[in-house]
């Protein structure tokens, strides 16, 4: 045999090598996408898919799209905690991820060259301590609700005034509140 000849073989046979390795890496993985067993953490790491009872917890958790465990974690607090634990973890976390302001311009002088970029900030860690704080709080008022025995009896686990849905902009807002 020739040279090229062994050479055009060899390469042919590692393309249909290639090519039969890449078709059944494809079988696999759209099997792998049909198959979701029960107990799997894929898209769903908060559990949310397994909250399927007409509980209030499981209600929750569907509603706000997290586990009150995974609250608690967030937060770095326990399970029984008081509020102002709670609302203290939060406004830290919140505080330490929300965005920093601008440097100043440096002044022209001897430092007048490249400064340091300022500390980054994340909306996603920032929305996830909200919904956090948002989904221990309404644990608690349920809780609060079950306790009373009167369900919407208006005590509310918050502190400070919430948005209402009476509340509608003035005139001469252009449909924004202020």
């Amino acid at each position: 045999m020739s040279a090229p000849k062994i050479i055009v073989q060899i390469l042919v046979t590692g393309a249909q090598i290639f090519g039969k390795a890449l078709f059944e890496a494809g079988r696999q993985a759209v099997k792998n996408a049909k198959h979701s067993p029960q107990g799997a953490i894929a898209s769903d790491a908060a559990g949310v898919r397994n909250a399927t009872s007409g509980s209030a917890t499981d209600k929750l958790t569907r509603e706000h799209r997290m586990t009150l465990d995974e609250a608690h974690l967030i937060l770095n607090v326990k399970r029984g905690e008081a509020l102002e634990n709670v609302l203290k973890n939060y406004e830290h976390l919140f505080k330490v991820n929300s965005p920093r302001p601008p440097p100043e311009a440096p002044k022209a002088g001897a430092r007048a060259g490249k400064q340091p970029a300022p500390p980054a900030h994340s909306h996603y860690l920032q929305s996830k301590v909200i919904r956090a704080k948002e989904r221990i709080e309404a644990e608690l008022k349920v809780a609060v609700e079950e306790d009373t025995g009167a369900p919407g009896s208006g005590t509310s686990a918050t502190s400070g005034p919430g948005p209402t849905s009476s509340s509608s902009p003035g005139p001469g807002t252009g449909g924004r509140a202020s």
